[in-house]
C-alpha cells in the first residue's frame, strides 16, 4: 500500500492514476471523465498535471487533485465496494495531511523540528567518523552508511518524511538517533568491525521499539504497521 495524499504548495493533493488504481478504473476512462467535466474542477481550483514517463516511451497525463476535486471526481464514479472502500481511506489520508499541515505551523513543532536537526547534526558528525573507520577497514562503500543509518532510524520511528512527522515522532527521533551515536562511538572505542556495530545498533533500537512500542514502517511500502502496544 502507498500513500494516497502528498502536500504540495501548502496544499493536499492526490492524482488520477491513485483515483484509477484505487476504484479499480482504468485510468484512460478516468482521465476521460476529468477531462469531460475539466470545467467544474477548474471551479474548484487550478487543475495541475504531470507528465509520467512508461514502459513504451510515451508520457503519461497525470492529473493533480485537491481535495475538493478529487471529491467532486469520485462523486462521478459509479459506487462499487471498491469505489466505497477506496473513497473512506482517501478521506482519512486528506484528514491526516491537513491535520499534520495545521500542526507544523505551530511554534511547538517548529521548536522540536529545530531540536531535531540539531540531534541529526551530531549523529551524521559521528557517522561521518564511521565511514573513515569502516573504510580503514576494508569497506568499500563506507559513504552508504549515511543512508543504511538513516533508513534504519526512519523505520524504527515510523517516519516516511521527516517534514510530516508529528510531534512525538520528531522526539522519538532524536532518542533513536542519540542510541545509533552513543552505540557507534562505543563500538568504534573497543576496535569492533564496523558491520557488529550497525548490529549492536539495530539490536538496541528494536529493544527501544519494543519498550516504547513504536509503529514501525514497513518494508518496501513506506506505511506504518500498527502498533504491538495498540491493543493494550
Amino acid at each position: 500500500m502507498t500513500a494516497l495524499v502528498s502536500i504540495k504548495r501548502n496544499d493536499v493533493f492526490t492524482d488520477s492514476m491513485v483515483i484509477a488504481e484505487g476504484t479499480g478504473n482504468n485510468h484512460h476512462s478516468v482521465t476521460r471523465l476529468i477531462r469531460r467535466f475539466e470545467n467544474q474542477l477548474n471551479q474548484l481550483g487550478k487543475l495541475g498535471f504531470k507528465i509520467q514517463p512508461s514502459a513504451s516511451g510515451q508520457g503519461i497525463k497525470i492529473y493533480e487533485l485537491n481535495e475538493p476535486q478529487a471529491t467532486f471526481l469520485i462523486t462521478l464514479l459509479r459506487n462499487t465496494g471498491a469505489v466505497v472502500a477506496f473513497k473512506l481511506r482517501l478521506t482519512t489520508e486528506f484528514y491526516m495531511m491537513r491535520q499534520m499541515l495545521l500542526q507544523k505551523q505551530t511554534l511547538d513543532w517548529q521548536e522540536t523540528r529545530r531540536a531535531g536537526k540539531i540531534t541529526r547534526r551530531e549523529e551524521t558528525d559521528v557517522i561521518s567518523e564511521l565511514i573513515e573507520y569502516a573504510k580503514a577497514q576494508g569497506s568499500r562503500n563506507s559513504k552508504e552508511l549515511y543512508r543504511v543509518y538513516s533508513k534504519l532510524a526512519n523505520k524504527i520511528a515510523g517516519v516516511n518524511n521527516r517534514e510530516l512527522a508529528s510531534i512525538t515522532q520528531i522526539n522519538n527521533l532524536s532518542l533513536i538517533e542519540h542510541i545509533i551515536l552513543h552505540v557507534i562511538r562505543s563500538g568504534m572505542q573497543q576496535g569492533k568491525h564496523y558491520k557488529a556495530i550497525y548490529q549492536d545498533s539495530k539490536m538496541r533500537l528494536e529493544q527501544f521499539s519494543d519498550i516504547a512500542c513504536l509503529p514501525q514502517l514497513q518494508e518496501h511500502t513506506g506505511t506504518e504497521e500498527v502498533s504491538p502496544c495498540s491493543s493494550y
